[in-house]
């Protein structure tokens, strides 16, 4: 095996899609896990279209067990794990003191559950095959600060921020780096619910909230997915050996930390 190898969660579409085409350009054999492997084989045809090399598996990040086992599939059609991309996550619009019990759990068990599960199943296998990895994380602007009416999502990526930082501290012994992205406003299926939730909570039309915080932004434009990949794709590189325990922001000009 010659091309390093790369998973990605949450890679059927948005965000986890463009990082999984930016890292098959980049040279890497990609796995693209998600909860709907009629999405992520879509994607995966693509990149085989183009000559790349990619392997869609089926897994829901909530469940360690379906973690490990993509892992092992991973291992099995390409022979060893060199990045794992935790990127699958969801979003949740409401105010806090209106945040169901449902909610809160829908929101641990995705976006941090499944982060540390990621992180797990990744470290066991780089400690395993006793060679350097790399583990980067899906935060966000709104792990650098609570955004109204995202509040219990904030929560979550501001947990990611905090076990980047500890996943970092620990593994670093290994030679596995510990990163995170943090996008802002990105035009992807989810800002899209969540622009039409907080049009109903704000009783303004859709595509209002949307453009109220991509006005905000310093460079003049909503973000797009090749945008986070770029910086994803860095991560994944040899250039970012000497980087760990980071959560580096890629909004345009929204936060500046």
């Amino acid at each position: 095996m010659t091309k390093k190898v790369a998973l990605v969660t949450g890679a059927g579409q948005g965000i986890g899609a463009g990082i999984a085409f930016q890292l098959a350009d980049d040279g890497f054999a990609v796995v693209l896990a998600g909860r709907h492997l009629e999405k992520v084989q879509k994607v995966a045809d693509e990149i085989n279209g183009k000559g790349g090399k990619a392997f869609a598996i089926e897994a829901d990040v909530q469940y360690r067990a379906q973690i490990f086992e993509a892992v092992e599939k991973t291992v099995e059609h390409f022979g060893q794990l060199d990045v794992f991309v935790n990127n699958a996550g969801i979003a949740h619009v409401a105010p806090i003191v209106d945040t169901t019990e449902e909610d809160l759990a829908r929101l641990l068990d995705i976006n941090v559950k499944g982060t540390m599960y990621g992180i797990q199943a990744a470290a066991k296998q780089f400690k395993k095959q006793k060679t350097p990895g790399k583990i980067i994380n899906a935060s966000s602007i709104a792990g650098h600060e609570g955004f109204e009416l995202l509040g219990a999502y904030s929560a979550t990526k501001f947990a990611i921020r905090a076990l980047t930082q500890a996943a970092a501290k620990e593994l670093a012994q290994d030679k596995i780096t510990v990163n995170a992205y943090c996008p802002g406003i990105v035009l992807t299926p989810m800002w899209d619910e969540i622009d039409a939730a907080m049009s109903k909570l704000h009783d303004v039309p859709l595509g209002a909230s949307l453009k109220q915080y991509v006005d905000g932004i310093a460079l003049g434009r909503g973000e797009e997915p090749a945008d986070v990949a770029n910086l994803v794709s860095f991560l994944a590189s040899d250039k970012a050996n000497y980087i760990t325990g980071q959560a580096i922001l890629v909004d345009g000009g929204i936060k500046y930390v």
